[in-house]
C-alpha cells in the first residue's frame, strides 16, 4: 500500500517540470518584440538593420526633396511658357520673363547670345544650327540636374533585399551554432535567433519596396518635365527664327541692339 501511494507523486514531478518548461518557452516567445530582437541580435545583424533603416530614411528624404523640386520646376516652367506665348521677339520674351529664372530664360539668353556673337554673319541656317547646339546642351544639363538622387533610389531598391538576406543568413548561421552548443532543439532556444534573422529580411524589404515604387514614379514625372523643357526649347527656336526672318537674314534686331 505505501508503495502504491508514492507512485502518483513520482509521476507528478515530471509533469510539474514540463509545465515550467512550457511556461518559460511561452514567456520567451512572448518577449520577441522587434526592439528586443534588435537588441539581442548579433553585431553583424545589428549593423545590417541599422544600414537598412538609414537607407529607408534616405529614400523618404529623396522622395520629399524631389517632389518639392519637380513641383516647383514644373509650375515655374509652365508659367514661363504662358508668359512668352504671345511674344513676337526674343527681346519681348526676355522682358516678359523678367528676373524670374527658369530653363526657358536660359534658352532665350542662349539664342540672344548667339545672335550677338553672329553679328555680321548673313547665314540664318548657321545661326539656327549653333543655337540648336546650345539648346541641346541646356536640355542635357537640365536632365542631369533633375535626375539627381534617382540613382540612389535605384541602388537602394536593387540592393536592400540582398543586404537583408545577408543579415538573415548570418543570423540563422548563429542560431545553428547556438543549437549545436546547447545540444537542444527546444523552441525557446531556436526561435529568437531565427526571428532576429528574419527581421533583417523584413527591414530590407521595407527599404527596397518604397525605393522601387518612388523611383518608377519619379521616372514618369521626370519624363513629363523634360517634355516641357523640350517645348521651351522649341519656343525659343521659333522666336529666334522669327527675329531672323524679320530682319531678312541679318542678326535679330534685339541682338543687334544689344551689340550696339
Amino acid at each position: 500500500m505505501p508503495s502504491a501511494a508514492s507512485a502518483p507523486q513520482t509521476i507528478a514531478a515530471p509533469g510539474d517540470g514540463e509545465s515550467k518548461l512550457l511556461k518559460s518557452t511561452a514567456t520567451g516567445l512572448h518577449e520577441l518584440s522587434p526592439w528586443t530582437m534588435f537588441m539581442n541580435a548579433d553585431i553583424i545583424v545589428k549593423a545590417v538593420m541599422i544600414g537598412l533603416a538609414f537607407a529607408s530614411l534616405v529614400t523618404w528624404t529623396v522622395f520629399i526633396a524631389k517632389t518639392i523640386e519637380l513641383t516647383v520646376a514644373q509650375g515655374k516652367l509652365r508659367r514661363a511658357l504662358a508668359r512668352v506665348g504671345e511674344a513676337r521677339s526674343l527681346a519681348e520674351a526676355q522682358f516678359s520673363l523678367g528676373a524670374k529664372g527658369s530653363v526657358l530664360s536660359s534658352f532665350i539668353n542662349a539664342a540672344m547670345r548667339e545672335g550677338r556673337l553672329s553679328a555680321g554673319i548673313s547665314s540664318d541656317s548657321g545661326i539656327k544650327e549653333r543655337a540648336a547646339s546650345s539648346f541641346a546642351e541646356i536640355v542635357r544639363a537640365e536632365a542631369r540636374r533633375i535626375r539627381i538622387g534617382m540613382g540612389l533610389l535605384a541602388t537602394i531598391g536593387a540592393t536592400s533585399p540582398f543586404v537583408g538576406l545577408f543579415g538573415t543568413v548570418w543570423g540563422i548561421m548563429n542560431s545553428f551554432i547556438g543549437i549545436s552548443k546547447s545540444q537542444t532543439t527546444n523552441l525557446a532556444v531556436v526561435a529568437p535567433g531565427i526571428a532576429e534573422a528574419l527581421l533583417a529580411t523584413a527591414i530590407g524589404l521595407v527599404a527596397a519596396i518604397p525605393a522601387v515604387i518612388i523611383y518608377n514614379h519619379f521616372s514618369r514625372v521626370t519624363k513629363g518635365y523634360l517634355e516641357l523643357v523640350n517645348r521651351a526649347s522649341g519656343a525659343a527656336a521659333r522666336l529666334l527664327s522669327r527675329d531672323l526672318d524679320r530682319t531678312h537674314g541679318s542678326v535679330p534686331g534685339s541682338a543687334r541692339a544689344a551689340a550696339e
